[in-house]
């Protein structure tokens, strides 16, 4: 990893391509609380099919609360294609295109394929709640297609921090 995001600081630009054409950049998004991004390793990960068919489901749900949602990859264009339209991604939007090089500046791992249907390299799944500031405000990554959070979770942990004006953690420098 070359890089770390901090929560309360601002984070790298992104910068994408997304399903259905057009450009999507963070900086240009305006959300009422928060823009969710999730990372997912790409079409070749039948985990990510699975947790991100249920983000799929709950996109509504985020939008009450005033968070913007896109689910993104190192994927190309036809595969990034093939995800949203095989998997029955509905109206999450999806973005292609994430370079190496970003998702590292983001603090993600990154793998080499271990079989044929992976891309090489490609970023492993990582979410990050981006304040519409531009700070983070927090970030989950892992290191393989296991251990994922709950979409359910995060809604009741957005309604608390809401409710309570909870603050960043993780910030402490030592």
């Amino acid at each position: 990893m070359t890089g770390r995001v901090t929560p309360g600081q601002q984070v790298p630009a992104m910068e994408l391509k997304i399903v259905g054409g057009g450009d999507w950049k963070l900086a240009d998004q305006k959300p009422e609380a928060y823009t969710l991004i999730e990372v997912y390793r790409g079409y070749h990960c039948p985990r990510c099919k699975v947790h991100l068919l249920g983000l799929s489901h709950k996109v509504a749900r985020f939008a009450e609360r005033g968070i913007d949602v896109i689910a993104v990859s190192t994927d190309g264009q036809e595969r990034a294609e093939k995800a949203k339209q095989e998997w029955g991604l509905g109206a999450l939007e999806v973005g292609y295109g994430l370079s190496i090089e970003s998702a590292r500046e983001w603090g993600l791992f990154t793998s080499t394929p271990i079989q044929e249907s992976e891309i090489a390299p490609f970023a492993e799944p990582g979410m990050f709640l981006v304040r519409p500031d531009g700070t983070l405000y927090s970030a989950i990554m892992g290191t393989n297609p296991f251990h994922r959070w709950n979409h359910a979770d995060v809604l009741e942990a957005v309604d608390m921090i809401k409710a309570r004006n909870y603050p960043p953690r993780g910030t402490a420098a030592a």
